[in-house]
This record gives C-alpha cells, sequence and structure tokens, in this order.
C-alpha cells in the first residue's frame, strides 16, 4: 500500500478529506520520527511498539575484495508487533 492508498483509506474510513487524512497522517508519522529521535519508545497498544535499539560498531568485510571495513556504530529504528496485529494478519 502506497501513501496515496493510505490517505484514500484512512479520508473514507474516517470521514474525511483526503487533504485532512494526509495531514493527520503526515503529523503521526512526524511526531512518532521525532519520539524516536529522542530515544522514546511509541507503544500503540493492539498495534505494535516502536523503538531504537543500539547497534555497536564492528568489522565487516567488503564482498567484491574481501577487505575489512569498519562498520560505525548507530541506531536502528525498531518494530514489535502487537498481538492484535498479529492475530489479524494470521487469520
Amino acid at each position: 500500500m502506497k501513501k496515496v492508498e493510505l490517505v484514500e483509506a484512512v479520508a473514507e474510513k474516517a470521514g474525511l478529506t483526503k487533504a485532512d487524512a494526509t495531514r493527520a497522517i503526515d503529523a503521526t508519522f512526524e511526531t512518532i520520527t521525532g519520539a524516536l529521535s529522542q530515544g522514546d519508545k511509541v507503544p500503540l497498544v493492539g498495534f505494535g511498539t516502536f523503538g531504537v535499539s543500539k547497534r555497536a560498531a564492528r568489522e565487516g568485510r567488503n564482498p567484491k575484495t574481501g577487505e575489512t571495513v569498519h562498520i560505525a556504530a548507530r541506531n536502528a529504528v525498531a518494530f514489535k508487533a502487537g498481538s492484535a496485529l498479529k492475530e489479524a494478519v494470521n487469520e
């Protein structure tokens, strides 16, 4: 599902205009992104939890040359699906 399709579906289900649905979806994404960038978790009961996991620095290998390469430490976004979402997907 692309963002345009998501906007249309939200607009239809919530009785909003497409412009209002777009603003609501954009605000939701911006809020989640802001919370994650500050290191917070974002639990959405019944849907899942967005969080940040820390990846340590490590040594990797360039598959083309076989040369050892240093991979810097970084933060990665993690999502853990909630039980209601898991059940809905597996029906």
